[in-house]
């Protein structure tokens, strides 16, 4: 038995017929970004699921592990319009957003006119964005919730598709303003690069360092992309997934009956979260050549989803318990 969000018009042979289209332009897109970025599966992966899945993601890793350059890539595969902002302290909203500046014509009237910002992209990329004021930070997680921007009273529309693959740095907090928890729920998923293996940086070695690059390729383009994010949005989802998902996410809040949860975890993820997961293994089901998500796909996607929308309580961060260890813990058990 399968359940739908929403009723859908199209048929199941025309769904079919789609998704099989959907599943050729994803490896495309694979192979693409395979050139230039070596390793990584699982940062990849989970990467182009948000982006699928029509969000924004939180890069997360110590510098020098190609978080630039993985940004550049899809840009370029996906055929988008893409920018990066390097945020700093003294960064302004208007530096982001834009602003009206003063003109006067031939016959001495004047005017103001916008001038757009770097956030008119499609992909945007927020490089270390913890370093950027509260201020400048809430000016773009506004845009990225409501995917327009005010400006003296008018309203602007981003691009569409429009995304933000925003950068941290765990190893470096001083200097910086952490982002606070009602705007990490903004971020469909927080993914996390780790050091690379010793093949795939055997390869960074030996690709890297001739006369040459590798070169991306565009595969796509942002209309298609479009046309791919609607499709998994009318994906069917078989009921056991739904359950998983729902049994998932109230299991990592305190108060619904789980004693450990209790014990360790001071506040847990909202239904935004479970949203997340419907949206997001529909997006990995595909990515991975599948025409409907699995549990294996809610238990894959648990911790990215949910790491940054809990919070530990003070003495299971005195024990050494991690978020990581208490997401793993209740995927096991749906």
């Amino acid at each position: 038995m399968s359940v739908m969000v929403k009723e859908s018009p199209i048929s199941e042979t025309d769904m079919i017929a789609e998704a099989e289209k959907a599943l050729a332009d994803i490896s495309r897109i694979r192979d693409g970004v395979g050139r230039v970025i070596f390793g990584q599966e699982s940062v990849v992966e989970r990467t182009l699921v948000a982006l699928l899945a029509g969000g924004h993601a939180l890069l997360v890793g110590v510098p020098g592990l190609a978080k630039t350059k993985l940004v550049e890539t899809l840009g370029i595969v996906l055929g988008l319009d893409s920018r990066r902002i390097q945020f700093t302290p003294d960064l302004m909203p208007s530096d982001i957003l834009g602003s009206e500046v003063m003109e006067q014509d031939e016959t001495g009237k004047r005017s103001f006119r916008f001038i757009s910002g770097p956030i008119f992209a499609q992909l945007l990329m927020a490089d270390e964005i913890n370093r950027a004021s509260p201020r400048t930070q809430s000016a773009l997680l506004q845009a990225m919730q409501e995917y327009h921007v005010t400006i003296a009273g008018a309203r602007y529309d981003l691009p569409a598709p429009f995304h933000v693959l925003a950068t941290q740095n765990p190893l470096e907090q001083e200097g910086t303003y952490p982002l606070p928890e009602a705007q990490l729920d903004r971020f469909l998923m927080q993914v996390d690069i780790l050091y690379p293996e010793i093949e795939a940086e055997r390869r960074i070695l030996l690709e890297t360092t001739g006369i040459e690059d590798a070169k991306a390729q565009n595969v796509l383009q942002s209309a298609r992309l479009k046309e791919i994010q609607t499709l998994i949005r009318r994906m069917p989802v078989p009921e056991s997934v739904v359950e998983a998902i729902l049994t998932l996410v109230r299991s990592a809040r305190p108060g619904q009956g789980n004693a450990e949860t209790d014990k360790l975890v001071a506040w847990g993820p909202g239904p935004r979260a479970s949203q997340a997961l419907m949206l997001c293994t529909r997006a990995r089901a595909l990515y991975d050549g599948r025409l409907a998500p699995s549990i294996d796909d809610v238990r894959a996607l648990a911790e990215p989803v949910l790491q940054h929308r809990m919070a530990l309580t003070f003495a299971a961060r005195a024990e050494g318990t991690s978020v990581r260890d208490v997401v793993a813990k209740l995927a096991k058990g749906i």
